[in-house]
């Protein structure tokens, strides 16, 4: 049965009162599960299909202060054609640069039905004025960019001013417009289990399309527990109100291991209905190269050098 919750942020004492009513989350619990659906084992046909669907859910992202219009043109070929000698890798889901590499990204990908998506609102800090950060998402929306990845206000988080988070989550999906947005919410400061939860839901609230982990400068990054609290929480956010968000870890998965370890958690926590780019995604600058290495094992029998495929 769908609720709806749009009271809740009627005011600080509804708000605060409803994030703190949420289920207290079990740590040795959620460690537990998380280690155990790590080990599930992937045999070759389904090891084949899970590596093309981790392909297809890469952010392929670089977000370094020496990023050129180059460099953002080389990754995004690399989007759409990931292995050049082989057309049969699907392309990545989205690039995601700094808010002044947009216009680039956008004339580089154009029909190729990879997004754009742009780091805005004072990243990786989130430190800034509301003011600031809206204008931030309104240059990177009007350069083309597909989706904004906002960083929450995570020292208002802290002292318990969730109203401000609020107000800022529902200004920047505001100036949004089309664009679709995923709320960072940088889970190696949060300190504990029950505040990723409360956080989630709290961004969820607000209007994210999607929850990301982390920034990837802040460690430790994507866990796996803390990705499984995430996917309870758009699970129950969707019996709750049906609307869906999305997931996204970034930070730390580096290997196609790690890849599939997540689509594991994927499939037994949210469902299968959240294996696919619209709504679970990849944030890694070196995986993608790992999950190539690894089909052209399954595909020829052989790894490549380690000079086949572009740097990132």
């Amino acid at each position: 049965m769908t609720t709806s919750l749009v009271d809740v942020a009627s005011s600080d004492a509804t708000l605060r009162g409803f994030l703190h009513g949420l289920p207290g989350v079990d740590r040795v619990g959620a460690d537990q599960r998380a280690a155990a659906l790590a080990t599930r084992s992937i045999k070759t046909a389904a090891k084949a299909h899970a590596i093309d669907l981790a392909i297809s859910m890469v952010d392929l992202t670089t977000l370094e202060g020496a990023d050129t219009p180059g460099k953002v043109r080389a990754m995004c070929a690399k989007a759409v054609h990931p292995d050049p000698t082989d057309p049969s890798v699907p392309r990545v889901a989205a690039v995601c640069v700094y808010p002044d590499l947009v216009a680039d990204a956008v004339r580089a990908l154009s029909g190729s039905g990879v997004k754009v998506a742009s780091v805005a609102t004072a990243f990786p800090s989130g430190r800034s004025s509301l003011e600031v950060k809206v204008a931030d998402t309104a240059l990177a929306v009007a350069a083309g960019a597909d989706e904004i990845d906002m960083v929450i206000d995570r020292g208002a988080f802290l002292a318990g001013d969730y109203r401000t988070v609020y107000e800022q989550v529902a200004a920047v999906k505001a100036a949004c417009g089309a664009a679709h947005l995923k709320v960072i919410l940088e889970t190696g400061e949060l300190a504990t289990y029950d505040n990723v939860r409360r956080a989630s839901w709290l961004a969820m609230l607000a209007g994210a399309d999607f929850i990301k982990t982390s920034t990837g400068k802040v460690s430790p990054a994507a866990t796996l527990p803390v990705t499984l609290i995430m996917l309870e929480a758009v699970r129950d956010f969707r019996e709750r109100t049906g609307r869906v968000v999305g997931v996204k870890p970034a930070g730390g998965i580096r290997t196609t291991k790690d890849a599939i370890k997540n689509l594991v958690l994927v499939k037994e926590t949210a469902g299968e209905d959240w294996l696919t780019p619209d709504r679970f995604r990849l944030g890694a600058s070196s995986l993608l190269n790992d999950l190539l290495m690894q089909r052209q094992k399954l595909t020829s029998g052989r790894y490549a050098g380690p000079d086949y495929f572009t740097v990132d």
